[in-house]
């Protein structure tokens, strides 16, 4: 038998600090009493504390040593100081605050890499503030897939799945326009993409044989090519080839009927060919506990499944809810990796 691994905090991202990343980080850790697993924060411990002084918030935070986080959630915020302190003015956003949100999702990957955290848990960041300070890639996802080769040597192929209590969805093409996806999407694309979510479903969601279901690009997936030719070219024979791979994966389905109730009974996630064909359905379906799951990666990465929401920053109106199923799932998923 193996020696079980000592317990680890997740690791937390400052997000966006004129977001409402900072209000959420507090409420959940408010919420510790109620099935909320430990975590540290990467990011700037005074504007945790600004922060809550403007909720009327009561709270603790302590700069710490990752090792001793455990020990310090109980009573405060544990928080491993990045170096770089923000403004984080509620509702603003300052291409000067780009240095601290990147460096803050680079330490938090560090704390897993070396062993002081379980998973990274990702607050929202805001995607055009970040490029407008020189950022090269479009959003999380990506980042960390270059974050994988430099910090694991590891050359990965993220894939972005959105959950919820009764529907996960992977959009195939993610961070483009609608315009480009046609030139995009490749045969190729949706193989490497179904292979990554059936084997990660099997491996960290425990499914021994995941059912996918393949939306068709087209409406009608094309309605045999009367509404263009893609789905009998390119989605067609992607599914073909995840079958012969032995990967349980049905379609092209039409994407206005496979999210209903009935529908959903029949698979275990929903590739779709692009980015709001996955993000409505199960935002319409699970808006405040949708969870985003980076997959391929050699670390669990959960993220709340909405944006920086700048308009709430600040006002005691941003709901945790889904930041404290991230932190949850991140927590299952890390506890499933352990050896017992």
């Amino acid at each position: 038998m193996r020696e079980q691994q000592r317990e680890k905090p997740l690791a937390l991202t400052l997000g966006d600090p004129g977001g409402i990343g900072p209000d959420i980080t507090i409420q959940a850790w408010l919420s510790r009493k109620r099935g909320v697993p430990p975590f540290i924060f990467a990011g700037d411990a005074d504007l945790l504390m600004r922060r809550a002084r403007l909720l009327g918030r009561d709270i603790r935070v302590m700069r710490t040593n990752p090792m001793d986080a455990l020990e310090v959630f109980p009573q405060a915020i544990p928080c491993v100081e990045t170096a770089i302190e923000v403004e984080g003015e509620p509702g603003k956003l300052r291409t000067t605050h780009a240095a601290a949100v990147i460096n803050s999702i680079r330490t938090a990957v560090e704390l897993v890499r070396d062993g002081a955290a379980s998973a990274v848990v990702t607050n929202p960041i805001h995607k055009k503030s970040l490029n407008e300070s020189g950022f090269p890639f479009p959003g999380h996802t990506e980042f960390l897939g270059s974050l994988s080769h430099e910090l694991y040597g590891i050359t990965s192929k993220p894939v972005m799945m959105l959950a919820g209590a009764d529907l996960r969805v992977v959009p195939v093409t993610i961070h483009i326009s609608l315009a480009e996806v046609p030139g995009v999407l490749t045969t190729e694309l949706i193989v490497s993409t179904g292979k990554i979510v059936a084997n990660e479903l099997t491996l960290r969601f425990a499914i021994e044989a995941p059912r996918l279901a393949v939306a068709g690009l087209n409406p009608h997936a094309g309605e045999d090519g009367m509404m263009g030719d893609e789905d009998a070219a390119v989605v067609h024979p992607a599914i073909q080839e995840l079958r012969d791979a032995g990967i349980d994966a049905c379609g092209p389905l039409p994407a206005d009927t496979m999210f209903h109730g009935a529908a959903r009974k029949n698979y275990d996630v929903a590739l779709c060919m692009y980015h709001d064909q996955a993000l409505i359905p199960i935002k319409t379906l699970a808006f405040d506990e949708g969870v985003n799951v980076t997959l391929g990666l050699p670390f669990i990465r959960t993220s709340p499944d909405h944006g920086t929401a700048l308009s709430l920053a600040g006002s005691g109106a941003a709901k945790p809810t889904s930041l404290i199923a991230a932190l949850r799932l991140a927590d299952e998923l890390a506890r499933r990796e352990r050896p017992v």
